[in-house]
């Protein structure tokens, strides 16, 4: 019988994170329908379950290869936003059930991409190929030995490319859309919203990353350089935003809402990471509002795109 005390699978496979790929791939998928001007339904479903399968897989492996590598065990400052989600640290024996949720995940996404395969143009079947492969690799090989991509300081690049270009691209992809402008100029930007979330993560987490040789920007240059860095991302996100909206996309001004959140929330971000860089807890209220601006603002964004293609 399953011990009751046990988590559920929706915190053993972080699902509340999920947003931060489903929202690029609507975001490719809207903005292909208004390349393309219609909408192919049945593969927009399997690019979801492929993207949402892949994410279930890097999020377990995660968890399992840094509790193994020491990171969880000693971060004493875990929180729903950082510092993963502790299930294999408070119950090690689900270890094997990590490992088969992560396998199962891999498999979905497998199944999933054979399905979009045959369903999409043969001139980008090597995109889909490729960006699988790649995704695969990701998945696993972020904390994983030998490879440990966020034990060598390559962490934050490939989340802002598998969360923006990767996925945006494999959005449009399913829907038949290859390497347009408006698809190319939008890859950074929900790459960059994901990626905030994890600057701010490692400023939380970074004596724990330190100890174990997980080597963030945080980790690298310390707190108060990566709020500035944190800073310097947003305000980026917020020019791509801009240029997106006004110069390449016709009537494009409805994207412009997404910058609402900024408008609101960056403010008191920026006064806190600056002002309280090196206390945990004060980060870790900035990191709560980050979640809440990334939420409003892929809904907003999303929200932007569907009044371009309606009206």
């Amino acid at each position: 019988m399953m011990d009751r005390n046990h988590p559920g699978i929706t915190k053993m496979v972080r699902a509340p994170f999920l947003s931060s790929i489903i929202s690029p791939l609507i975001v490719g998928t809207l903005l292909s329908v208004i390349i393309t001007g219609k909408l192919q339904v049945l593969n927009f479903i399997i690019v979801l379950i492929m993207g949402i399968c892949l994410h279930i897989a890097t999020n377990v492996y995660n968890d399992i290869y840094d509790t193994k590598q020491g990171t969880d065990k000693i971060n004493v400052n875990r929180n729903e936003f950082s510092g993963g989600s502790g299930v294999l640290v408070d119950h090690p024996d689900l270890f094997p059930k990590m490992y088969r949720l992560a396998r199962l995940g891999l498999i979905g996404a497998v199944l999933a991409t054979i399905v979009l395969y045959f369903n999409i143009n043969d001139r980008l079947q090597i995109h889909l190929i490729l960006l699988l492969l790649f995704s695969l690799f990701f998945s696993k090989y972020y904390t994983a030995a030998p490879v440990k991509l966020a034990y060598r300081g390559l962490g934050e690049f490939f989340v802002w490319l598998a969360f923006g270009p990767m996925a945006i691209l494999v959005a449009a992809v399913s829907q038949n859309v290859g390497f347009y402008k408006i698809i190319c100029l939008a890859m950074p930007i929900t790459g960059i919203s994901t990626l905030s979330i994890l600057l701010i993560g490692q400023m939380i987490d970074l004596d724990a990353d330190k100890a174990t040789g997980k080597l963030g920007v945080a980790a690298r240059f310390g707190n108060r350089a990566t709020s500035y860095i944190y800073m310097i991302v947003q305000i980026v996100l917020c020019i791509n935003i801009v240029i997106l909206s006004i110069v390449f996309l016709k009537n494009g001004w409805p994207v412009l809402i997404s910058l609402i959140p900024y408008i609101i929330l960056i403010p008191k971000i920026f006064k806190i990471i600056i002002q309280n860089y090196d206390h945990p807890e004060s980060i870790k209220i900035a990191a709560r509002l980050n979640v809440l601006l990334h939420i409003l603002f892929s809904l907003l964004f999303i929200i932007g795109l569907i009044l371009i293609i309606v009206f």
